[in-house]
């Protein structure tokens, strides 16, 4: 039979994965000749032979591509046959304008593993051990296609046994850009052993990670963990545990330990078991842990010989040192021991946060493993969004792709501004977008809004559509949907602060149909951070046990005088109840009251108490009368999340729409998100919410591109 010859074109996350090598031997294997090339858009291939051998190419071209791509088309065109003999991988040809997604970093898989670990191998113990099924991609990226040239190991010219793995198309490490080993690669600042030596003296390291430097210590010695917490200043807000083994520590069923040991490593949240530091946590029945993704964490565990505290290299609310300059002087006062390495990162990259519930991993925080692997999108023109202003997040947008750029954090810290504004250029110019819409959020003082004025006249998206929008984003949700966005904060179009509401949307536009009841402010913003101001809002009379009575009187006074300004905000209806029932007046980092009494709430079913949504009044006034009279503060917990829940459902149920998407900070409760999913789906309704980006302001910028690009 005559050989035929076909064109094909793969697009979607194939650059930096092992794609070209495995294209070279699923071809060698099938007889088939021609060749396969990377470009700024798809990898390309031109494939010839018989006929039945190119139906299976093309078959196995899917159905065994490597562990981290992401095939999202495959195109095939027939050409006139060449009559050549074996296959090739040609040099990259960039093509102007066009672009490719890039994969994010991945975890050291176990082949590497076993490798840093054999005493017989030649990368045995080498700390930046990988291959092209592992390893840095996004960090040390600069520019695209994804050659050595263009990322931050150019300067690290490879010895005679790496370049003939590099260029052997039956190495797992042909074409892995980041290929080194002890005689050509990077080397750390400082021996292991100081490292190690430090930790058990109960010592603060700070340890140069893929996107930037980390902060260590012994995760079992509370003097250890007191003293970060002080050094960074950072009271009380949770710290992530690196683990070898989960099971001593915390609850791991077999979908969390997935996600553990899934290519992204990120931090999951697992039902603590004790056992460490008591004060990780303080308050929270849950705990962040996290396997090694890099080889040099692998090192480090395994050297130390017991769980570490792993956490950001930063000040509180400042971003994550990326280089050694940076860190030495940022954190001079907080870590004792440094432990860098010359390689060179081109993005600061934080760990990923994620959490199972409601049947779903749900994330936290989108960054190092989960970002920027692109979200798919209607078709529409180049776009920028810029998010909010708490866990700043920006998108950039496509030919049907959505790039959610990696957490920054909060912009409140002129160096966070800086870094988030460094970030978003880097992945306009890696995407190649140049943006005829930008949106961002109504608020006209934040400097997300900023951002987006000084790339245009951008589409101002209402706060709460964009956090319903972004579920209807993720699941291509056309609509009309029932949004329900539960939060902080978000301006309203009439100049008051939403937080509690209950949206009839579509993707151009939303009605307002239900939201908690208005109350006042009694001190703006300082509400978010002293919980016990939100209660007298709420009409609490009398002080909060721990609370002055005379401040109280005061802000108490200012709630009634009318001058306060007016929320309808579910973040702070879970401050006031919180206050109320004694579990937390004063929150050190942002939804530490609602994160409390999530926790202490009594497991188990709880009766709800029968009110409407714009009732919230109603509903703190009955939890502080059951309280007073004796009723324990954890079973009203449960009752609280019971009957927001329950007023949600009814909310919903009046919009007469079946499918109902769920937003908004409050919704990163695993209590309330799994309540409502229950009583949604008892209704007969068809709830979802999101799961690749986050419900927080971390996803935020997901729905404003959407409204964006779709008429907003």
């Amino acid at each position: 039979m005559a050989a035929e010859r076909l064109a094909v074109t793969v697009r979607g996350t194939v650059q930096g994965v092992g794609f070209r090598p495995f294209v070279f031997r699923l071809a060698t294997r099938h007889s088939l000749a021609g060749w396969v090339r990377n470009s700024t858009g798809p990898v390309e291939i031109e494939v010839e032979g018989d006929p039945a051998g190119l139906r299976r190419f093309l078959a196995q071209l899917t159905a065994e591509a490597p562990p981290l791509a992401a095939i999202e088309e495959v195109r095939t065109a027939a050409v006139p046959a060449r009559g050549e003999r074996g296959f090739l991988i040609e040099r990259s040809r960039p093509e102007p304008g066009d672009f490719q997604p890039v994969a994010p970093d991945a975890a050291t898989c176990d082949d590497c593993v076993r490798e840093l670990f054999d005493p017989g191998d030649r990368r045995f113990r080498y700390p930046f051990v990988n291959c092209t099924n592992c390893g840095p991609r996004f960090t040390i990226i600069e520019s695209l296609p994804y050659d050595r040239p263009a990322t931050t190991m150019r300067g690290f010219r490879m010895c005679e046994a790496c370049q003939r793995e590099y260029d052997d198309p039956l190495d797992r490490r042909f074409h892995a850009q980041p290929n080194a080993c002890w005689d050509c690669g990077p080397r750390l600042s400082a021996p292991l052993e100081t490292a190690v030596a430090a930790l058990r003296a109960g010592l603060v390291v700070a340890v140069k990670g893929l996107g930037g430097y980390q902060l260590a210590c012994d995760a079992r010695d509370e003097d250890a963990v007191a003293r970060l917490r002080r050094r960074k200043r950072r009271p009380a807000k949770p710290f992530a545990v690196l683990v070898a083994d989960p099971s001593p520590y915390c609850e791991a069923p077999a979908e969390e330990l997935a996600l553990l040991r899934g290519p992204a490593r990120p931090i999951v949240l697992l039902r603590s078991r004790g056992g460490l530091a008591p004060s990780l946590a303080p308050g929270l029945l849950e705990l962040g842990v996290m396997l090694p993704a890099t080889p040099l964490h692998h090192l480090l565990l395994r050297d130390f010989g017991g769980p570490l505290v792993m956490t950001s290299g930063n000040l509180s609310e400042e971003p994550i040192c990326r280089d050694d300059g940076e860190a030495g002087e940022r954190l001079a006062g907080v870590a004792d021991v440094f432990l860098g390495h010359d390689r060179p990162i081109a993005a600061r990259y934080d760990d990923s946060v994620v959490r199972w519930a409601a049947g779903a991993a749900r994330v936290v925080r989108r960054a190092r493993g989960l970002a920027p692997a692109p979200l798919e999108l209607p078709p529409g023109p180049p776009a920028v969004a810029t998010g909010a202003h708490l866990k700043a997040a920006f998108t950039v947008a496509r030919d049907g792709h959505a790039f959610v750029g990696p957490h920054v954090g909060d912009l409140d810290e002129l160096l966070t501004v800086q870094s988030y504004g460094e970030s978003l250029a880097r992945c306009e110019r890696m995407f190649h977008v140049e943006p005829s819409v930008v949106a961002c959020d109504l608020h006209p003082d934040y400097a997300s809004t900023r951002a987006a004025e000084a790339l245009g006249d951008p589409v101002r998206v209402q706060h709460h559509h964009a956090h319903v929008a972004s579920v209807m984003a993720e699941h291509g949700l056309a609509g009309p949907v029932c949004g329900v966005a539960l939060d902080g904060v978000g301006l309203g179009p009439d100049g008051t602060v939403w937080g509690g509401e209950v949206l009839v949307c579509d993707r151009r536009g939303y009605e307002r149909v239900a939201h908690l009841a208005p109350v006042p402010l009694p001190g703006g913003d300082r509400c978010a951070r002293e919980g016990w101001r939100m209660a007298a809002a709420y009409g609490l009379e009398e002080p909060p046990e721990g609370v002055d009575p005379g401040r109280y009187a005061a802000v108490l006074r200012l709630a009634r005088s009318g001058r306060a300004p007016v929320t309808t905000s579910a973040g702070r209806l879970f401050d006031a109840v919180a206050s109320a029932l004694g579990v937390c007046h004063v929150s050190t980092y942002e939804g530490e009251a609602a994160a409390r009494l999530e926790a202490v709430a009594e497991p188990g079913p709880a009766p709800p108490i029968d009110v409407e949504l714009e009732d919230s009044g109603l509903l703190f006034a009955e939890l502080v009368a059951r309280r007073r009279a004796g009723e324990p503060a954890a079973r009203l917990a449960a009752v609280f999340h019971a009957s927001l829940a329950a007023a949600v459902v009814r909310a919903c149920r009046r919009t007469g729409l079946g499918v109902v998407a769920l937003s908004g900070g409050c919704f990163q409760n695993r209590l309330l998100l799994e309540t409502c999913f229950t009583g949604l789906r008892a209704a007969g309704l068809e709830p979802y919410a999101n799961e690749r980006v986050p419900a927080n302001d971390g996803g935020l910028s997901l729905g404003q591109v959407l409204v964006a690009t779709c008429g907003g």
